[in-house]
């Protein structure tokens, strides 16, 4: 797949347009996921480095928005928003902003980028690099202070992923990703949320690819 390459005045600009449109806290963290791409992209895929700081710098673009007004940005494409939407609201603006980026942003209307920002909260059975490096950067950013993010943080940096080789980097992302989704999914069963199935399909996925790449495709042992 061509990736689009972005001028840094293109991200300069784009970085000024987010701002008036965010709370404080929420662009600091997004900057935040932005200095995290960065990091990971250099690790796994330096050539697609610009247009992943342009996803994380979109990706929380409708984060702040209403539910009602996620709802009307799907429905007015002719999707259809169900009662789980409305229960599972911190992955509702994913959708939305996806959505709205190729129509307010038709400069960075990439399919990668946009698929890296619908996928950036639930995840999906065959993620693509872009997207895990989304949605690991959107987890660890060095603003979060939750427990989780600490630890995750701390998986994925303190092993030192840039020395190691190219297969045992990727394979060190897939079990740090793997992580993540078991902190998720515990996090939603403790507090009774529902889980989207996207996230159980991409753990199980990821597992698999995981298995195929340490055993040689074999049963897990």
């Amino acid at each position: 797949m061509e990736t689009n390459v972005y001028s840094e005045e293109q991200l300069q600009q784009l970085r000024v347009d987010v701002c008036s449109h965010m709370s404080q806290k929420r662009y600091s963290h997004t900057m935040g996921v932005e200095r995290e791409a960065v990091k990971l992209a250099d690790l796994f895929c330096p050539e697609k480095k610009s247009m992943l700081q342009a996803a994380a710098l979109l990706h929380d673009l409708t984060k702040e928005e209403t539910p009602a007004f996620h709802a009307d940005v799907l429905e007015k494409r002719g999707i259809t928003v169900t009662k789980q939407d409305y229960l599972s609201p911190k992955t509702f603006h994913a959708r939305s902003a996806a959505l709205l980026i190729p129509e307010q942003y038709p400069a960075f209307a990439d399919a990668e980028l946009c698929s890296a920002v619908l996928y950036h909260t639930t995840g999906r059975a065959g993620m693509t690099v872009t997207e895990m490096i989304l949605y690991l950067a959107d987890y660890i950013e060095d603003t979060r202070t939750f427990e989780d993010c600490v630890k995750l943080r701390r998986l994925f940096w303190d092993a030192d992923p840039g020395a190691m080789s190219g297969q045992d980097r990727m394979t060190h992302l897939l079990r740090v990703m793997i992580t993540s989704f078991d902190m998720t999914i515990r996090d939603l069963l403790e507090g009774g949320n529902p889980i989207s199935a996207d996230t159980f399909l991409a753990r199980n996925d990821l597992i698999i690819t995981l298995n195929q790449m340490t055993n040689g495709g074999n049963a897990l042992q």
